[in-house]
């Protein structure tokens, strides 16, 4: 039997914008509870909304990275449901005109583009926050009620947990490239929904669509997916079908649980907000926002490609974000070959950040030390393994390479003279491994190597000790 996945997801992102959607409070991150707030985002009767035009500039600026069609005339409505933290008793979304229609997101699936299409993107505000108490009771904090928020609903185009996975994170690197999100998802500022099930390609049978919610990582929405994957293909092989529920991750059993059941569709009773007045969006403020949008990861990703002769997977990595794009070009400005500066940002400098849990805007290490650095190993005054251990201490304290390199003594020995003393001495002692490398064993010449390089302390040129080990050999 065949079986193919389906997966739509429905995404929401906190906009950097300093005041709420619908009033001057800060949208900043923490701070006491119920401290940012007024009586517009606490619901209080007689308050009046009054809309943020910098959150439509960002909803149509996301719009246009995405491809989207903006509205000419939008308009928002409110969506009715009760639950604690919307303090009330509705949210101030949109319904039937959204402020983007349509797009699409471009990713690789087997090395070939496929367009995830996006069905709509509209503004909205956000909901306060339950807080949990371990005596079972709960608390409310406000503080994020009314910070605006865009939903990103795509159509249910994606078929494995990887293709989902790639979608996320193009989506997540492009809403930070055009700065309208800085997409923490540690701090509830990208949170992701997902509709999924398995259609059973031989008879057409299909799942019941199950929906996955609360999820706090892209890590736990691939983990979420490809549970619920096999999950329905195992009740599609058993002739069952699965309930139209809702649930979530639990990251310790590594398995879904129930939420809730969703025995019926909810019914928001939807109408237009009549505190609100339809918004109409002129084309020249459309175009103006558009001429400002700044180089999309996929066109920088190619640039790079083109104008650094660089592989398409280095590419594709410093792309990632629009603060690692910045730091290699900055690297490559000083005239250091692009594939070094790649290697290293690839493999010393982002193995840094993951181990410190840092951003790269929070490197000590600057471009400009970097490159002095891949000038030292290419002019041979340190070698690569030396070199390891220095960027080490680089990214530890901020020091240039070369004030490194004259504290703990660590420039190369290219000298030949001294450097003969070494190599005749591991000759001397290593008389098998000549013997070995003349009967055709070429790994007894990188052993030779290697004892000289562990006697010198990293510190012999490489290149020089292998020239050295076979004069030194072809004349005995």
């Amino acid at each position: 039997m065949t079986y193919k996945t389906i997966i739509g997801l429905e995404i929401h992102s906190e906009l950097m914008t300093k005041s709420k959607i619908f009033c001057s409070c800060t949208t900043e991150f923490g701070g006491e509870a119920n401290t940012h707030c007024c009586p517009v985002c606490l619901g209080l009767p007689g308050a009046l909304p009054v809309i943020n035009k910098k959150v439509v500039e960002y909803g149509i600026k996301a719009g246009l990275a995405f491809n989207s069609k903006i509205a000419n005339e939008t308009k928002m409505d409110r969506k009715n449901y009760f639950y604690p933290d919307l303090v009330k008793g509705y949210q101030i979304s949109q319904y039937d005109i959204p402020l983007c229609d349509g797009g699409y997101v471009e990713i690789e699936n087997e090395n070939e583009p496929k367009k995830i299409r996006l069905r709509r993107i509209h503004i909205e505000e956000d909901t306060g926050k339950s807080i949990h108490s371990e005596d079972g009771g709960s608390l409310l904090d406000y503080n994020r009620s009314g910070v605006p928020l865009i939903e990103v609903v795509t159509e249910p185009d994606m078929n494995s947990p990887e293709e989902a996975r790639e979608f996320l994170e193009k989506l997540k690197a492009t809403l930070r490239y055009i700065e309208v999100s800085d997409c923490k998802m540690e701090e509830g500022s990208l949170r992701c929904d997902i509709n999924i099930n398995v259609v059973d390609e031989d008879t057409g049978k299909r799942t019941t669509i199950t929906e996955l919610k609360n999820l706090n990582s892209f890590k736990a929405a691939v983990k979420a997916m490809e549970y619920e994957e096999k999950r329905h293909i195992n009740l599609l092989k058993q002739g069952k079908d699965a309930v139209r529920e809702t649930r979530r991750w639990d990251e310790l059993k590594n398995e879904t649980i129930v939420m809730r059941s969703k025995e019926d569709a909810a019914d928001y009773r939807y109408f237009p907000e009549p505190d609100l007045v339809k918004m109409k969006i002129e084309d020249d403020w459309i175009e103006e926002i558009r001429s400002k949008l700044p180089e999309l990861p996929h066109d920088k990703k190619e640039r790079f490609i083109k104008q650094y002769d660089i592989p398409e997977y280095d590419a594709g990595v410093l792309t990632q974000t629009k603060e690692l794009a910045n730091f290699f070009e900055e690297t490559v400005k000083y005239e250091v070959d692009p594939k070094k500066a790649s290697n290293w940002i690839m493999g010393d400098v982002l193995r840094w950040i993951k181990d410190e849990d840092k951003e790269v805007e929070e490197l000590k290490l600057t471009p400009k030390n970097l490159a002095e650095f891949i000038s030292l190993i290419d002019e041979g005054k340190i070698s690569n393994n030396i070199g390891k251990k220095v960027i080490k201490d680089m990214l530890d304290t901020g020091k240039p390479a070369n004030d490194i390199v004259k504290e703990k003594g660590l420039v190369q020995i290219s000298d030949e003279g001294e450097l003969k003393n070494i190599v005749e001495k591991v000759i001397d002692e290593n008389e098998q491994s000549i013997i070995d490398y003349r009967n055709g064993k070429d790994r007894a010449l990188g052993f030779l190597v290697g004892q000289v390089m562990k006697m010198s302390k990293g510190k012999a040129n490489p290149q020089l000790v292998n020239k050295m080990i076979l004069e030194i050999i072809s004349e005995r």
